[in-house]
């Protein structure tokens, strides 16, 4: 056993969680009616209710030992004062400079002066864009803009600017490509016009396989197309630290947007990567998302545990993962802007903390992450609901909403909320055996018919939900929102003891492709493989 799961605080959450397993969710409301008052918290226009998870108030205080016994306030401190926590890569994980209002310092540097640079090049940039003062070569405004980028370089942006959809600027589309698959970058330039499109190429190291593969290729339909090697610098911009690959590219080392080692892919939609949410929908409307995030970031590094949402929203997950031993979690958002939010943390989430060693090397004993998935409601009522409702896994859901929507469609919003409220009750409470029965008899059936169609009609219930509501989807609340989760991603590996900001488990899979990649190409038999990686490449070849 670790040093964890035989800590006192650890042990306690054990004992304790036999006592309470066997009360249903159903009943902890039958016997407190301010259960909702005591288990649920207000930050600004967010509410965070957790009341539909299996907790009494000694859970939060054995949840708050915890924390205690694993230095969650000393973290955040360290964190906060940019020591180097990623420590397997010895940097900084220092996301929340990127929407400082005041300075923060690593290596005795407040980085938030370069980060206001790199904000008002942004800025400018932006500007002349939208204004037309940056123009391509035929003279014309940029009407498209696409971005190449993959994971941390794709995620974030994609998902906000399809979250502020409300607030795009009406003169410019933006498009994003990850996929290495041609079909990515072929189907979205189909439709454009490359005296009127803009390329962001981002990259940290402008090494990237995916996206450079992708950079080139639509550098040659550039150039097939009316463009010309002197007019790439118009058409091309870098998200990116590498000068000189930039600048072999074409690409004008004015339009090369830096950011630096401290922050992570994953992290970074608040750096110059999220130049395509900049040009979507606006500055004023960027710096009105990083504002967002940092009133998130006060609150969770100077608000007591109990009352901090991200705190509170880590323990409850680590409550369920590691004592009820959930294994998966949907995030389900009930507005179709957000449908991209779900991807957005499977990312955050699933590479920050699918890890199998603590920091001091050893194997942990406990689970240190959950499958994420989701889907906006109320699709996904239509589609996987059946298996929460009467299925046989172990999961948690978040689901989340606006009380205001932008379209002009008043009518549906009530419906969608009536939604949202209904299957997290349903979720909790189910549906008993006498209840159905009950429902049965008054329709009249025979005994024989209520006996057969009883079992398929009980609903178990007890199952834990989270659920955050919000005034409306503006840029300052999807900030928090974002940040929140930030802020419970490192929660959780404080309390397992891990590092959330390296990702060396992508790296195997890079390395083994770099080889099988040239023997793709070639006419020679594939080396050294095992029988089905060498069965597959054969057929591949017999089949291109």
């Amino acid at each position: 056993m670790s040093v964890l799961t035989r800590s006192p605080a650890w042990l306690a959450l054990q004992a304790h969680q036999k006592k309470i397993a066997n009360r249903p969710l159903r009943a902890l409301f039958d016997e407190d009616p301010q259960r909702f008052d005591k288990f649920s918290l207000q930050f600004r226009d967010l509410l965070l209710d957790y009341s539909k998870h299996p907790v009494e108030q000694a859970t939060i205080h054995l949840l708050l030992a915890l924390a205690k016994q694993q230095k969650l306030a000393d973290w955040l401190s360290r964190m906060a004062n940019g020591e180097k926590i990623n420590f397997t890569e010895n940097r900084a994980a220092l996301h929340i400079a990127l929407r400082a209002n005041s300075p923060v310092f690593t290596d005795g540097v407040d980085v938030t002066q370069e980060v206001e640079r790199v904000l008002q090049q942004i800025g400018h940039f932006v500007e002349k864009v939208h204004n037309g003062t940056h123009r391509g070569y035929s003279g014309q405004s940029i009407t498209d803009v696409v971005n190449i980028g993959i994971g941390g370089s794709d995620l974030g942006p994609v998902m906000v600017t399809e979250a502020l959809k409300p607030y795009h600027v009406p003169q410019l589309r933006v498009h994003f490509v990850s996929n290495i698959d041609g079909a990515h970058l072929a189907g979205t330039l189909q439709h454009l016009d490359p005296a009127t499109t803009l390329f962001i190429i981002a990259s940290k190291t402008f090494t990237t396989q995916e996206t450079l593969t992708n950079a080139h290729s639509a550098r040659k339909w550039f150039l097939a197309n009316g463009g010309s090697e002197s007019s790439i610098a118009a058409h091309f911009v870098a998200v990116s630290t590498n000068r000189d690959a930039v600048i072999q590219f074409g690409i004008d080392p004015a339009n090369m947007f830096a950011f630096w080692d401290w922050v992570g892919g994953r992290y970074s939609l608040w750096s110059a990567i999220g130049l395509p949410i900049a040009l979507a929908v606006g500055m004023e409307h960027f710096r009105s998302l990083l504002a967002g995030a940092q009133t998130m970031d006060h609150h969770f590094l100077t608000t007591p545990f109990e009352q901090n949402l991200p705190v509170m929203l880590g323990l409850i997950s680590i409550w369920q993962i590691n004592f009820f031993h959930v294994t998966s979690q949907a995030i389900l958002p009930y507005d179709q802007s957000m449908h991209r939010f779900p991807a957005y943390l499977q990312q955050l989430e699933m590479e920050s903390n699918g890890k199998r060693v603590n920091r001091n090397g050893e194997t942990v004993d406990y689970s240190t992450g959950v499958v994420i998935w989701g889907e906006s409601g109320t699709n996904g009522q239509h589609a996987f609901y059946q298996l929460l409702h009467q299925g046989t896994q172990k999961f948690t859901a978040d689901f989340l909403a606006p009380c205001q929507c932008h379209h002009s469609l008043p009518e549906h919003h009530p419906i969608l909320l009536a939604n949202f409220l209904a299957q997290t009750e349903a979720l909790m409470r189910g549906k008993t055996e006498q209840e159905v029965r009950t429902e049965l008899l008054n329709q009249h059936l025979p005994a024989d018919e209520v006996g057969r169609l009883l079992p398929h009609r009980v609903f178990p219930g007890n199952q834990a939900t989270t659920s955050i509501l919000f005034r409306k989807l503006d840029p300052a609340t999807l900030g928090q929102l974002i940040a929140l989760y930030e802020h419970k991603v490192f929660v959780q590996s404080v309390i397992w003891e891990i590092n959330p900001f390296d990702q060396w488990g992508v790296e195997l899979g890079k390395q083994l492709a770099g080889k099988i990649l040239s023997e793709l190409v070639s006419d020679q038999p594939p080396a050294q493989h095992d029988a089905s990686t060498r069965g597959l490449i054969n057929f591949y070849k017999t089949q291109r």
